[in-house]
């Protein structure tokens, strides 16, 4: 099972170190292909006067060491097709934002790596609309059709993280995974499905208490992996933190999503 977790951004040096600390019994587990998690910018904050992170040299130098330190596998996301190439030294997944799931150049750009390209379907986009953007990267990469076999096989994964339901609220269609999953292997984004865009007063809120339910709910669906966000205090987080997930709370819910998957055999 592919698990993507950590903070949503790199706050600081101390605490990004003290989450992958805690996260190493996941990284140990050998039923788990484990990917560190920290955003080096975040670009798409509601307010200018948000904290972003350290930006993207130091950001890649601090993710450098934690894989350096941890052995861990990197997860980054990149917004501008110059950021490519220098995420790529580092990450091994790079991740498009869901709000530039469609941008063609920074598809391809992304292609044009050995990575992982991991897209996150847009809030506002039809999942079977998906296919096209998951095509943008294997096309460039050489293949002329979309499936799960050749995503899989190129490394492409979709993430679902909610869709737009009216003003300051997201809900999750579980028919989106089946769909998604015909032509590429798909990765739920728990945590960010239970966002509150535009909610907090300039910043986005969340509702925690949905995230457990929903994963279990995706895990009884059928999914490649699951994404979490997640802090020793989601309190003080400094992006996010309505919808992370604290840590202890993470490892139950990994817990309870192998019990599902486990029945489900």
């Amino acid at each position: 099972m592919i698990l993507i977790a950590g903070p949503c951004v790199i706050e600081s040096e101390e605490n990004v170190f003290r989450i992958a600390e805690s996260l190493k019994d996941l990284h140990k587990n050998d039923k788990i292909d484990f990917y560190f998690k920290a955003s080096y910018d975040k670009a798409n904050r509601t307010s200018i006067d948000s904290f972003r992170g350290p930006g993207l040299q130091r950001g890649l130098e601090i993710l450098k060491e934690v894989k350096d330190r941890f052995g861990y596998k990197i997860l980054t996301d990149v917004h501008e097709t110059w950021q490519v190439q220098e995420a790529a030294k580092v990450a091994d997944v790079l991740q498009i934002p869901a709000f530039l799931c469609r941008q063609t150049d920074l598809l391809v750009e992304a292609a044009k790596t050995d990575k992982i390209v991991n897209i996150k379907k847009g809030q506002f986009m039809n999942p079977s609309d998906m296919e096209y953007s998951v095509l943008k990267v294997l096309k460039t990469r050489g293949m002329s059709e979309a499936s799960y076999k050749e995503a899989k096989e190129k490394g492409v994964w979709l993430t679902e993280r909610g869709s737009s339901f009216g003003y300051g609220n997201l809900v999750v269609d579980m028919r989106s995974l089946i769909i998604m999953r015909k032509f590429a292997p798909v990765i739920f984004d728990a945590t960010h499905a239970v966002q509150m865009p535009g909610s907090g007063g300039g910043k986005s809120g969340g509702k925690r208490e949905f995230v457990a339910p929903l994963a279990r709910a995706a895990a009884a669906v059928g999914v490649d992996g699951f994404f979490f966000e997640t802090h020793f205090d989601p309190n003080v987080a400094l992006s996010d933190g309505a919808n992370m997930l604290k840590i202890e709370e993470l490892y139950k819910t990994v817990e309870d999503i192998f019990a599902i998957r486990e029945a489900l055999k």
